[in-house]
């Protein structure tokens, strides 16, 4: 401990002697260590933290193995709740918006529609009043009760306990509040965090339709449940896959062979998973690749500094000093500053995490990021940071290791110098390879993004406006709701500015997109199995390709005429008629059947598009008339000339005046389409901070081996000087080594970001590693940063002055 606290004396005031490189290692490890504590962060919070649920090792959800979704209909859970061997017990849920009136103004809510048994099954207990349980249910909306959310009772009723018992209006339907959930519990879904829970049996309440006894609608979120003790995930998946073989055989008309297997509830099976655990996956990897290009920063700058030491370590030896006396004092130099640039990272790491937590993109939506420091963190962030302080400190130990006292002190440093700058340059190539790879991922997301913004989407999304208007919400059933669908629609086109106004029920890329199984014109037989395909099904009015942009290619719009007492007809894209019927050029006209039998009659074809994700390939579409389907779900689409602010209050007015009851949500198009958009958005951010990052540590990387040769080769470049050199000449004399190592580390990094960036593919729509303009960008960039970071130890070096050095000598 006493040669300890000398060692940390000794190396302050070293550290303190040369503020300038103090500064510049504690920062390049800050970034370093800080990047890799907060993508851990998340990572700990999405993937590595259990669910906040009792026995989370032992619950599971059921995911279907063909697309990773767990939707089912609610017979088939119902089946499976009663029929499989494996589970404690088996709960199942939804997600939908609802209208909830206090006594003041409707506020819109997002609700989680539970079994009777979510809450038993999951095991927690409620903070206030009682859950729910499946003796409440008797039938379809027969169990009119309300659960809410901690954080709902919190912001909404001021921490009013009185709550439990009150009787409040959700979509003009009296429910009673009986409880509220626990502070830590935000549902079973990882990144959402819904306002109310209610029993799944009241849904025509909640949604304005019932599909409670329908086989055929998968309508079922996710159903899960604790596993008994000693079953295996495989086993359970067995289980189910033998309930689904007695469910084929059963009901052949309303399923097709499909394999069921386990999946962890929190981020909805692998669907959400599987892309999650990749992207923060890929990032750790990138931000533990800036770590190390930190160290290999340090790590030259470390071995420059023993270099320029090295005849005060050859006098200390020469003294009687031991050679592990020496790295002990070189290592607890490097330890200090490491313990500095961690403690300085994790506290920007910290700051960081936690305003990700109260981050909220969608205002729509409202997400739960469960990112908080914690021990995990904390700890990850110390291993960094040690591990990291012995990697660049481990450098110069050889140079120690080597060093001929006698020679330096007869020869001076010079002697021992001459075989050091291989490891150096090194160390910077390593550094500038990592660097380029991280400037090529994030121009790849970036240029990515870039072309996904120009997409042909097969609608317009801009100077348009989407106004979200669930009538259900306001109590509108029957044939209440075709009614204030068109009412809705003429007042839109009262408004100053607006070119067109339509409805939909969902629009495209906004977050939901529902299929329906389609069959030729002779098939008889409609199992699942005889279908040609599954299509995307949109309900529109008249008036909504024009406001939507969507090109009309062959045969007629929809039109009012087309209503119940019509025959039943649609218009779909092209392909749609490819798929369906070989060509879309003769589709118009032709005959198909749905799932329920009805044949209905194409009338029109339109432009592809992109329906569900901006990464999917092109999928059969139809949209049929909203008459002749009748659905509450109304997204009015309102195109005008108008500034988005102006015409979003003007919008807002009209639906006012029309029912100051019905909840809306107004917002443009593109606005909508953050949700699709966010892959795509948050790669670019990501990996563009963690190329500005390499970047600047490129900066400094050439920056410290050009100014160090620079400095070391003064003399020789004021003899060159002296005898007529050019400054072309002076220039790359002193210059050369550091451009060689940046063209070799930059050609690297680049073969590596092009394998590397390949997976950005499946988040980035349109992101490719071999697009013409992101390799340029990348040979610009690091030209550039070449530029910079050599830009002054040129000057320095064209600046010498040859009689200086004569009257130094």
């Amino acid at each position: 401990m006493k040669f300890l606290g000398q060692d940390v004396r000794v190396s302050l005031r070293l550290l303190r002697k040369s503020p300038a490189f103090t500064l510049a290692a504690i920062v390049t490890l800050a970034l370093g260590i800080g990047a890799n504590a907060v993508v851990f962060g998340v990572l700990n919070a999405l993937i590595l933290r259990p669910l906040n649920v009792p026995d989370p090792d032992s619950f599971y959800g059921i995911e279907r193995l063909s697309d990773f979704t767990a939707r089912q209909s609610y017979p088939d859970y119902l089946d499976m709740r009663d029929r499989n061997q494996s589970f404690d017990g088996l709960a199942a849920y939804t997600l939908s918006q609802a209208g909830l009136d206090v006594g003041n103004e409707p506020a819109r809510v997002w609700v989680v529609e539970a079994s009777g048994n979510y809450f038993d099954v999951i095991g927690i207990k409620p903070y206030l009043g009682r859950f729910f349980h499946d003796t409440d249910e008797h039938g379809p909306n027969s169990a009119p009760y309300l659960v809410l959310s901690y954080a709902y009772w919190k912001n909404h009723f001021k921490d009013d306990r009185s709550v439990v018992g009150r009787t409040v209006q959700l979509n003009k339907h009296p429910f009673t509040i009986i409880g509220v959930a626990p502070p830590e519990f935000h549902g079973t879904l990882l990144v959402f965090a819904p306002d109310v829970f209610l029993p799944m049996v009241n849904q025509e309440q909640v949604e304005g339709t019932s599909a409670l006894n329908a086989r055929g609608v998968p309508w079922v979120y996710m159903t899960m449940g604790h596993l008994k003790p000693g079953v295996t995930p495989a086993q359970a998946a067995a289980d189910i896959n033998s309930i689904w073989a007695y469910l084929l055989k059963t009901y052949p008309q309303d399923h097709a062979p499909m394999n069921f297997g386990m999946g962890r509830p929190a981020l909805y099976g692998d669907a959400m998973g599987r892309p999650i655990k990749a992207f923060v996956t890929a990032l750790m990897l990138l931000a533990g690749l800036i770590l190390l290009a930190a160290c290999a920063n340090l790590g030259s700058l470390f071995a420059a500094r023993a270099s320029d030491r090295s005849r005060e370590v050859a006098l200390r030896l020469a003294l009687g000093s031991s050679r592990k006396r020496i790295l002990r004092q070189l290592f607890t130099e490097a330890m200090l500053i490491s313990l500095m640039g961690g403690a300085v990272g994790l506290a920007g790491s910290i700051v960081i995490l936690r305003m990700l937590k109260l981050w909220q993109p969608f205002p729509q939506f409202p997400l739960n990021i469960p990112v908080q420091p914690d021990v995990y963190v904390y700890g990850v962030a110390l291993l960094l940071t040690i591990a990291s302080g012995f990697l660049f400190g481990a450098v110069p130990v050889r140079q120690v290791l080597r060093t001929n006292s006698y020679e330096i002190v007869k020869s001076g440093a010079s002697a021992a110098s001459r075989r050091r700058f291989a490891m150096r340059d090194l160390l910077v190539v390593a550094q500038i390879g990592i660097c380029a790879v991280l400037v090529t991922s994030s121009m790849v997301a970036v240029r990515g993004l870039v072309r996904s913004m120009h997409t042909n989407f097969g609608f317009e999304p801009q100077n348009a406006m989407l106004v979200d208007t669930n009538l259900s919400m306001a109590g509108y059933t029957g044939e209440n709701v075709p009614a204030m669908q068109r009412r809705m629609i003429d007042a839109m086109e009262t408004i100053p500015g607006v070119t067109s106004a339509g409805l939909i029920n969902w629009p495209p890329l906004t977050g939901e997109a529902k299929d329906a199984l389609v069959f030729r014109e002779e098939t008889s037989d409609l199992r699942p199995s005889n279908a040609v395909a599954t299509a995307g099904i949109y309900n529109i009015s008249p008036g909504y390709f024009q406001a939507a942009g969507t090109a009309l290619l062959a045969g007629r719009a929809l039109t009012w005429h087309d209503d119940v007492n019509s025959p039943q007809v649609a218009v779909v894209n092209r392909e749609f008629g490819n798929r369906i019927f070989g060509s879309a050029n003769n589709a118009v006209g032709r005959y198909f059947r749905t799932r329920d039998g009805i044949r209905v009659q194409v009338v029109g074809i339109v432009e592809d598009g992109k329906y569900a994700f901006l990464t999917e390939d092109q999928q059969p579409v139809m949209f049929r008339p909203l008459l002749q389907s009748g659905t509450s779900e109304s997204w009015l689409v309102v195109r005008s000339n108008s500034q988005p602010q102006i015409m979003g209050a003007a919008i807002r007015s009209k639906l006012r005046e029309l029912d100051a009851g019905l909840p809306s949500f107004t917002e443009t198009w593109s606005q909508g389409m953050d949700l699709m958009m966010f892959p795509s958005r948050l790669a670019a951010v990501s990996l563009g901070v963690l190329g500005i990052m390499g970047a600047m540590l490129s900066i400094t990387g050439i920056f410290g081996i050009a100014a160090y040769t620079v400095s070391k080769r003064r003399r020789e470049l004021g003899i060159r000087i002296a005898l007529g050199a050019q400054r072309r000449q002076v220039t790359q004399a002193a210059l050369g080594r550091a451009i060689r190592v940046l063209a070799f580390g930059s050609g690297a990094g680049l073969l590596l970001g092009i394998l590397a960036s390949q997976v950005l593919s499946a988040i980035v729509y349109h992101a490719s590693a071999r697009d013409p303009l992101v390799l340029a960008g990348v040979v610009l960039a690091m030209s550039f940063l070449g530029l910079i970071g050599t830009w002054i130890p040129a000057r320095r070096a064209l600046s010498i002055d040859p009689l200086m050095l004569l009257r130094e000598d």
